[in-house]
C-alpha cells in the first residue's frame, strides 16, 4: 500500500467506520499499528508487504494455505497508547488477542467486539476502572488474563464458579463470591477438599471485574459458553504448550549436511531448538521460518538410502509414500522446534519439495543393537493403518536416533481440547468427539493385532500423541518404543509408565494402555486437562478421581464439558462412554476391562 493510499485509509476511518468494510487484512493491521505508541517493535508491519508470507512480528497465520491470520501475540513489546479495536475487527477469523506485559493505560478498550475471539491475555498492563456487567454477555471466549492491572472493584457473584478462592483475593469479602456453590476458601467459610470439586463445569457470566491485583486460580471467568478451566498461571499454560508439542517456537535451520548450523529465536523471547540432524546452534534475531527455502530436491543417490547396510551417516527410508529424502534434504529444509518431551525433542521441517515432517530426535535409544533396531523399525514402517501415523525413515546413530514421520497440520488432540486452534463450538460437538475415541479404539485395535508379541503395543497413548486430520480422524504416534527404550526410559518418557501398578511395583502389561485410554476418554469428554500428564503433579485436574466423585453421586452430566452436554438426547451415551473411562483407570487392573472389551463396548455406543 502506498504512503498516499495509506494516508487515505487514515481518512477513511476517521470519517466512517463503514469503509472498513473493504480493508485487508494487512490494511486492517497497519491501522492498528497506527493507532498505538512506540511501535518500533512492530517493524516488520510494513506497506506492500503480506503479514503470513513476510512473516510480521507477533503475527501468526492458519498453517494450512489460506494466508488469513488468526492469531496475535504482542507481548513484551513496551506498546502505549490507544488501542483501536475497530480496526482488527476487520480480521474475522482472529482466534487469539494477547497484549500482555506492555504499558497500555485507560479503561478496558471494547475488545468484545471481537466476536470470534477465543482467548483474551491483557495482564501486566495499566488498565483501570471499571468493567461493565455486560462486557462478555455476547462473548464465546474461552480462556481471559486480566491479572496485574488497576481495576478497582471486584464482583463474580451469581455464577457458578468452581474451585478454592485465592489468598489474593480474600481480601474482597464473601459478598463478592456469593451465590458460587462450587467455590470454597476463607471468604465463603467452605472447607476445600483436596482433588474434589463440588461444582460442575458450566457456562459462566462475569459482573463486574475490578480491582484484580492477581487472578490464577479463577481463571476464565466468562459469560455465555465461557467455562472455567483448571490452569493456574499462565505459565502453566505453557507447560502444556510443551507437552502437546504444537506452540511452535519458530527456528531457522541453515548450512548443508556436514555443518548443520542453525539458528533459533523464540516468539517469546527465548532461544531454544536447533539444528534438525544433531549440529550445532546458536541465537539469533531471525523470525522467518516457515517459508520453503527454495532449491533441488536431494536425489536417491544424495538423499535416501533403502538398503539395511546403508551407511550410519544418512536417512533409512522404510516408507516410500512420500518419496525418497535423506538427510542433506532435511538439513536444508526450513524449520520448526515443536517441543521437548520426555523421550527427547520434536521438529518440523518443510523440505524444498513441499513435503512436510515431524523429525524426532531420541538419544541414549540404545535397548536394540543396530540391526535389531532396524528390524523393529521396519516392522513398524510396514503398517497401514488410517488411524496409525506410519513412520517415513530413520536415522542411526549410537548417541541419537532420528525418526520421521508426516506433518499433521492441524495438531494434537490436546491442543485442539485446550489450546487455542480456531476451533469452534460446532466442530468439536458430541458426535465428533465419539468419532475421535472410536478412531482411537479402531487404531489400537490394529496396533493390538499387529505387535501381539509386545506387553505394551502402544506404550504412550495420550492426547498429545494423538494427531487430527482434516475431518478429525485420529492418528496415534508414538507407539511401538517399547522394546527400543530402556527401562529407565520408558520409565521416565512413556505414559502407561505412570499408571499405578506401574508406580507403585514396576509392573507393565497390556492393563496399562488401558489405563491411557481411559485417561483420554475422561478427558475428551469433560474438557479437562489432566493432571496425571504433569511430571510434577500441579496443575490440571485429576480426571480420575474428580469422575470417581461424579459417578458416586450419580451426578454424571454435571461433570460432562457443557460444550457437549447440552445435546440432551445423547446423555445416556455419554455417561456409557464416562462409565467406560472411570472403568479402565481402576486402580487395581484386575477391576480393568481387556484392551478388547474396552474397545468393543466403545464401538457398541452410538452418536
Amino acid at each position: 500500500m502506498s504512503t498516499v493510499g495509506f494516508l487515505l485509509l487514515l481518512l477513511c476511518l476517521s470519517l466512517s467506520p463503514d469503509c472498513l468494510l473493504s480493508m485487508s487484512e494487512a490494511e486492517a493491521l497497519l491501522a492498528f499499528k497506527k493507532s498505538m505508541s512506540n511501535a518500533e517493535s512492530l517493524d516488520s508491519w510494513k506497506p506492500n508487504s503480506d503479514p503470513c508470507k513476510d512473516k510480521w512480528e507477533g503475527v501468526f497465520c492458519d498453517e494450512e494455505g489460506k494466508g488469513v491470520v488468526i492469531r496475535l501475540h504482542l507481548t513484551k513489546m513496551s506498546l502505549s497508547g490507544t488501542i483501536d479495536v475497530n480496526t482488527i475487527t476487520q480480521i474475522k477469523n482472529l482466534k487469539t488477542l494477547s497484549l500482555s506485559n506492555n504499558t497500555f493505560e485507560g479503561a478496558l478498550p471494547p475488545f468484545n467486539m471481537l466476536k470470534g475471539l477465543r482467548a483474551l491475555y491483557v495482564s501486566s498492563n495499566k488498565f483501570s476502572g471499571e468493567i461493565p456487567g455486560d462486557y462478555f454477555a455476547d462473548s464465546i471466549l474461552r480462556r481471559i488474563w486480566l491479572s496485574d492491572n488497576e481495576f478497582s472493584e471486584l464482583d463474580m457473584s451469581g455464577n457458578q464458579l468452581e474451585g478454592q478462592i485465592p489468598a489474593s483475593m480474600e481480601r474482597f469479602g464473601a459478598d463478592a463470591f456469593k451465590d458460587n456453590s462450587g467455590l470454597c476458601g476463607k471468604p465463603v467459610s467452605k472447607e476445600c477438599v483436596n482433588g474434589k470439586k463440588t461444582g460442575g463445569n458450566v457456562k459462566v457470566t462475569i459482573a463486574i471485574m475490578i480491582g484484580i491485583v492477581v487472578i490464577m486460580a479463577l481463571l476464565l471467568l466468562l459469560s455465555a459458553l465461557i467455562k472455567s478451566k483448571n490452569n493456574q498461571h499462565e505459565e502453566e499454560f505453557d507447560v502444556l504448550n510443551k507437552e502437546s508439542a504444537e506452540d511452535v517456537v519458530e527456528v531457522r535451520v541453515h548450512g548443508n549436511a556436514k555443518t548443520g548450523g542453525g539458528s533459533t529465536r523464540s516468539q517469546n523471547g527465548g532461544g531454544g531448538g536447533g539444528s534438525v540432524g544433531g549440529g550445532s546452534s546458536r541465537k539469533s534475531s531471525t523470525n522467518d521460518s516457515s517459508s520453503h527455502k527454495k532449491g533441488e530436491h536431494g536425489s536417491k543417490k544424495a538423499g535416501s538410502q533403502q538398503g539395511k547396510n546403508a551407511g550410519m551417516g544418512d536417512l533409512i527410508v522404510i516408507n516410500d509414500e512420500k518419496g525418497s529424502f535423506g538427510l542433506a534434504d532435511l538439513m536444508k529444509a526450513s524449520a520448526e522446534v515443536l517441543g521437548n518431551g520426555a523421550l527427547g525433542s520434536a521438529y518440523k521441517a518443510v523440505m524444498s519439495n513441499g513435503v512436510s515432517v515431524v523429525v524426532k530426535r531420541i538419544r541414549d535409544m540404545n535397548q536394540l543393537g543396530k540391526d535389531e533396531f532396524d528390524a523393529e523399525i521396519r516392522r513398524i514402517g510396514k503398517f497401514r493403518h488410517k488411524n496409525i501415523l506410519t513412520p517415513l525413515a530413520y536415522h542411526y546413530r549410537k548417541e541419537e536416533k532420528l525418526v520421521v514421520s508426516e506433518y499433521v497440520p492441524k495438531g494434537s488432540l490436546l491442543y485442539v481440547l485446550h489450546g487455542d486452534r480456531g476451533i469452534s463450538h460446532a466442530e468439536l460437538n458430541w458426535p465428533t468427539r465419539l468419532k475421535i475415541i472410536k478412531g482411537i479404539a479402531s487404531g489400537l485395535q490394529y496396533l493390538y493385532a499387529e505387535l501381539s508379541d509386545y506387553e505394551l503395543p502402544h506404550g504412550n497413548l495420550k492426547s498429545s500423541n494423538i494427531f487430527l486430520g482434516s475431518n478429525y480422524e485420529p492418528i496415534l504416534s508414538d507407539y511401538g518404543f517399547f522394546r527400543m527404550v530402556t527401562t529407565t526410559q520408558a520409565a521416565q518418557g512413556m505414559f502407561a509408565y505412570k499408571s499405578p501398578e506401574s508406580v507403585e511395583s514396576q509392573q507393565v502389561s497390556s492393563k496399562g494402555d488401558v489405563y491411557c485410554l481411559g485417561i483420554v476418554i475422561l478427558e475428551v469428554l469433560t474438557g479437562k486437562f489432566p493432571s496425571q500428564y504433569l511430571n510434577t503433579g500441579k496443575g490440571g485436574t485429576n480426571v480420575v478421581q474428580w469422575v470417581r466423585s461424579a459417578i458416586e453421586e450419580k451426578k454424571e452430566a454435571e461433570f460432562l464439558d457443557p460444550e457437549i452436554a447440552s445435546t440432551t438426547d445423547a446423555l445416556e451415551a455419554m455417561t456409557r462412554l464416562l462409565r467406560l473411562g472411570a472403568s479402565c483407570t481402576e486402580t487395581e487392573t484386575n477391576k480393568r476391562p481387556s484392551m478388547e472389551d474396552a474397545i468393543k463396548r466403545i464401538e457398541e455406543i452410538q452418536a
